[in-house]
């Protein structure tokens, strides 16, 4: 009889038990590998993307470019007007004042924010113990009408006016492909203070055999993938092109 009442509990424990249950782990090897696999995202060295923001009902053209040393560069057009958002050496970080129209250096704080980030391409979740992250699988959740796994990524402390804040992302994975569909951050300064960020990520394309999402609504503000080009350029010129942008000895005067 004892025996008898073990494999019922067993068969019951089994039948209750999700055939898909997965760990964190495999979640996110099984998201790089049916995204192009994960020796081909390691050779990845850079990546140029321009886009469309819809914001406010006009249209602005972005260029972003990441480089897996952790360079970046944002340049947006406004109204004909090209301008540098973000232009990140890995040293110095700089941005355009929409007052004056001038480069300016980024804040100390800011400046050291970013290089938390320049181990970071191309995802925080990739190699993510070899940086130091953690990841927990949180559990199922239904995003409108699909189901996905919830998982939470805990990277390196960002400062904010000195201090130490969590820095803290949600990532769903649609259960099916293993893919994010939705990011959440808790915004950790500025009067949305506490509140989470929420990034919709939608339209997955393959671009020389890794696939990224073309499209991503942030906050209610759409951007639309036109183009990516993988390895843009080589190391050294990108490297000159992040000296010249923006000019130094402007932002110096």
């Amino acid at each position: 009889m004892k025996l008898f009442k073990t494999l019922i509990i067993a068969i019951t424990i089994v039948a209750v038990t999700p055939l898909n249950a997965q760990t964190a782990d495999e979640i996110i090897n099984n998201y790089f590998e049916n995204t192009g696999g994960s020796e081909n995202w390691e050779k990845l060295e850079g990546t140029k993307m321009e886009a469309e923001a819809d914001a406010q009902g006009m249209t602005i053209p972005v260029e972003l470019l990441s480089t897996k040393d952790g360079k970046q560069l944002v340049k947006i057009n406004l109204q004909g007007q090209e301008m540098t958002q973000v232009s990140f050496d890995g040293e110095t970080m700089w941005t355009t004042n929409f007052m004056t129209m001038a480069p300016e250096k980024s804040d100390q704080e800011t400046t050291d924010n970013m290089k938390k980030q320049m181990k970071d391409f191309p995802s925080p979740l990739f190699n993510y113990k070899d940086k130091g992250y953690t990841v927990e699988l949180i559990g199922n959740e239904t995003i409108e009408g699909t189901d996905t796994f919830k998982i939470k990524l805990t990277q390196e402390p960002l400062l904010v006016d000195g201090i130490e804040e969590a820095n803290v992302t949600y990532y769903y994975f649609e259960t099916e492909n293993f893919v994010p569909i939705v990011t959440e951050t808790k915004i950790s300064q500025g009067p949305m203070k506490g509140q989470m960020s929420k990034t919709t990520l939608s339209d997955y394309e393959e671009v020389d055999g890794l696939y990224f999402p073309f499209s991503m609504n942030m906050g209610g503000q759409t951007i639309t993938i036109k183009n990516i080009v993988l390895n843009p350029e080589s190391n050294a010129m990108l490297c000159l092109h992040f000296q010249l942008t923006p000019t130094s000895t402007e932002g110096d005067k």
